[in-house]
């Protein structure tokens, strides 16, 4: 075997055999394999697909070209995974809601992707937090916390590693098929009990169309069951921030309101973390059913016991022992901070999320090749909601920026994502659907 035979043959439209996919995985781990080849193989399957037996041998592959973990530990071990949005920190606030019902939860997450934004780098934008914790570190944090959000090692997964990064520069991020070898593989390498799937739709979204979302919700659910990790996936809507803040810095504060109390906990991020929670702590068997598991995540965050977990989790990563307390001083700001209102009354009738995210990448809040190095404290907050009624000089949001050319190109990025009409938009549902 050999990388450019493989490449070829996927090319002509030839479905690869699982021993084909194991070598090639084994070579993206171990360097056999090429930054070329591997970019050339992602474009091949994003062009031509590999199917269903082809997909699961992939990802199996991949997780295989590493360390497996196993855990000995008295609850279920439990994981979400989100498929990429705008404004989406539910990791931050889902991770430390679950350990604080009695879960454990190792949540091995990736950097941002395309336009969205990365659970990783969001940590990160908290002074002193390291994301790169030895399995060793993990499996302690498990024991002092409850709940961890790293980088997978080296050891886990390192072919996902490898074509991860490769994807977010070679424009083949969206593949069914390498969205749900990517994913899976490093959530299989972590050897939880269950897992959840946000699987997303709309303008801010990979998938665009409900169709696109329910066919990698069931690619996702079927490889991960088949693998013995039981595994649920709700399709959520995407056709606008789900927090009002796009950003590293700017999401961590928001998911600090909302576990603080000081913008309730009534919002779209606030619910969906419910939702999700309560799915998990039902397959794990915390729960007698979701709608119970998600009572228990909203009463967990209303107590403030979950701000105290989530401040453990920083300080056992890294990061300052007062963050609970002193959050809006210790995360990073921006030179330029500048409010963009509307120019025209109307309804914001549609929002252009995949925009917005690029915006953020331009600031410098994402990656636009691998060496970049992000601003934790650039992006947009105080976005307007889809439905709101703005007059002329009303708030459309605030860009942050590290000078004012950055701002200037933010702005007419913000102004073009934002659709507003004289009549309000049908309200849409925040879960489409659930798939199991």
């Amino acid at each position: 075997m050999d990388a450019r035979a493989i490449i070829a043959s996927l090319r002509r439209g030839e479905t690869p055999g699982d021993e084909d996919l194991r070598w090639f995985a084994e070579g993206l781990a171990n360097g056999a394999v090429s930054d070329a080849q591997a970019g050339a193989f992602a474009m091949a399957v994003c062009l031509q697909g590999l199917g269903v037996d082809a997909r699961r041998a992939l990802t199996l592959a991949m997780r295989d070209s590493g360390d497996v973990l196993r855990w000995d530990l008295d609850g279920p071990v439990l994981d979400k995974h989100s498929t990429g949005g705008v404004g989406d920190c539910v990791s931050l606030l889902l991770a430390p809601a679950l350990a604080e019902c009695g879960a454990y939860v190792p949540m091995i997450s990736g950097r941002g992707l395309g336009h969205t934004g990365g659970t990783l780098d969001k940590m990160e934008a908290i002074q002193g937090v390291s994301t790169q914790v030895s399995e060793q570190g993990l499996r302690s944090m498990m024991q002092s916390v409850g709940c961890a959000i790293v980088g997978a090692t080296a050891e886990i997964a390192p072919a996902d590693k490898r074509l991860y990064a490769i994807r977010d520069v070679t424009a083949t991020v969206d593949s069914l098929d390498l969205i749900t070898a990517s994913i899976l593989s490093k959530k299989l390498a972590a050897s939880t009990d269950a897992l959840v799937l946000d699987v997303k739709i709309g303008s801010g979204a990979f998938m665009k169309t409900l169709e696109e979302a329910e066919a990698l919700a069931r690619s996702l659910t079927e490889t991960a069951n088949a693998a013995g990790c039981r595994t649920s996936a709700l399709i959520t809507d995407m056709n606008q921030p789900l927090a009002p803040a796009l950003g590293n810095a700017l999401e961590v504060a928001e998911v600090m309101r909302v576990l603080t109390g000081i913008c309730g906990q009534t919002g779209a991020l606030a619910e969906l973390t419910a939702e999700l929670g309560g799915v998990l702590l039902a397959h794990g068997g915390l729960a007698a059913q979701s709608h119970a598991g998600a009572d228990m995540i909203r009463k967990a965050i209303a107590s403030g016991a979950v701000a105290e977990r989530f401040a453990r989790m920083v300080a056992a990563m890294g990061g300052p022992t007062d963050f609970a307390d002193h959050w809006h001083t210790i995360l990073p700001t921006a030179p330029v901070v500048r409010p963009i209102t509307a120019d025209r009354a109307g309804h914001v009738h549609a929002i252009n999320g995949e925009a917005l995210g690029l915006a953020v990448v331009r600031l410098g809040g994402g990656r636009m090749i691998e060496s970049d190095v992000i601003d934790p404290s650039v992006g947009l907050a105080e976005l307007a909601p889809l439905g709101r009624t703005l007059s002329v000089g009303d708030l459309i949001g605030v860009i942050h920026a590290a000078d004012e050319d950055a701002a200037d190109a933010a702005e007419a990025s913000l102004r073009a994502a934002y659709q507003l009409s004289d009549s309000a938009p049908e309200r849409l549902p925040l879960i489409y659907k659930r798939v199991s």
